[in-house]
């Protein structure tokens, strides 16, 4: 079967990510699917926005000074709507406020604003009624311990969105994915959502969330406990190779063996896995060495072209076999 493609946060290589403008570029781009990370604010509204900070990609440090908390850091969770969408979206900063990524969009006020997931929704089915295509969504919930602290259900209030749009049904073109293996649980057993399930998988040293063991998960004996609640792993592109950084490790293999699709995440131009010694030779990899049925990429058109002609070409010359 083809791979698909995933738009990470959209576009992103190309515009301010998670920004209307970076969607619409990453359906022209043709990704087969298009992420959206949900955050909620203050009011429970879902967003659509990679952290559950705001100061890396906003002004809300001038907009709202003092609003930060002891940390220094700016929370979604802390502003309401109406205030969340007073602030402008930027390229992806650091710390020091010089930018992520060198070679992409310059950080600049263009006056985007964080859109809210009813207004992605809105964006794509508009898209796919113009431009006749069936663009779907691949939504992330990000930090669910971290919300129901806050007395906020960020599963309920994504499903709600859904619902509303008429896509929170078996046929929609919609994964969920989650770092948190219980809250694919509560989806799936409490929620008793119809769309598939992704198990994110990170490393042990970043400690998100908390108490997850992801070296246990990608085991046989892990993986078989994947199986029962998820429909696939989310994995990251490391994971997918041995320590040589080359050869394929056994995941992929061993989740297909147990009906698992696999999804890896990020391919990067600008930001090479270790190894490989240009973005062909990594698509290569995780393609064609590794196999596996999906990836984030923040190239869609890149990763598409990829995909398009080695994938199709397989196709046509299966037809003479």
């Amino acid at each position: 079967m083809k791979p698909i493609v995933i738009a990470h946060r959209g576009a992103s290589a190309y515009l301010p990510e998670h920004t209307l403008p970076c969607v619409a570029a990453a359906h022209a781009l043709g990704a087969d699917y298009i992420e959206q990370d949900i955050v909620l604010s203050r009011d429970g509204v879902p967003m659509v926005l990679h952290d559950i900070y705001l100061d890396s990609t906003t002004n809300v440090a001038q907009q709202f000074p003092g609003r930060g908390r002891d940390d220094g850091r700016f929370y979604a969770i802390d502003f309401d709507l109406t205030e969340l969408k007073t602030l402008s979206v930027h390229e992806r900063v650091d710390a020091d406020k010089s930018p992520v990524f060198d070679g992409r969009f310059p950080v600049v006020d263009l006056q985007l604003r964080i859109p809210t997931l009813s207004e992605e929704i809105m964006l794509i089915e508009g898209l796919n009624k113009s431009r006749g295509m069936s663009t779907g969504y691949y939504i992330e919930m990000k930090a669910p311990a971290f919300h129901a602290a806050a007395g906020l259900d960020i599963a309920r209030a994504t499903i709600d969105v859904l619902e509303a749009a008429g896509l929170h049904r078996e046929s929609a073109a919609v994964f969920f994915q989650c770092f948190d293996p219980e809250t694919l649980r509560y989806l799936k057993h409490d929620l008793d959502t119809p769309l598939p399930l992704i198990q994110l998988m990170g490393d042990n040293s970043w400690e998100e969330p908390p108490g997850v063991d992801f070296d246990f998960m990608g085991t046989e004996q892990g993986l078989d406990e994947v199986a029962t609640y998820a429909d696939g792993i989310g994995p990251w592109i490391p994971q997918l190779f041995k320590v040589d950084g080359l050869t394929p490790s056994q995941l992929v293999g061993a989740a297909h063996a147990r009906g698992l699709l696999v999804h890896a995440y990020t391919l990067r131009a600008d930001s090479l896995e270790s190894g490989f010694e240009d973005f062909a030779a990594l698509h290569k990899g995780v393609f064609l060495d590794a196999g596996i049925d999906g990836v984030f990429s923040d190239f869609p058109d890149i990763t598409r072209g990829f995909i398009d002609a080695h994938f199709n070409a397989q196709a046509n010359s299966s037809e003479y076999c």
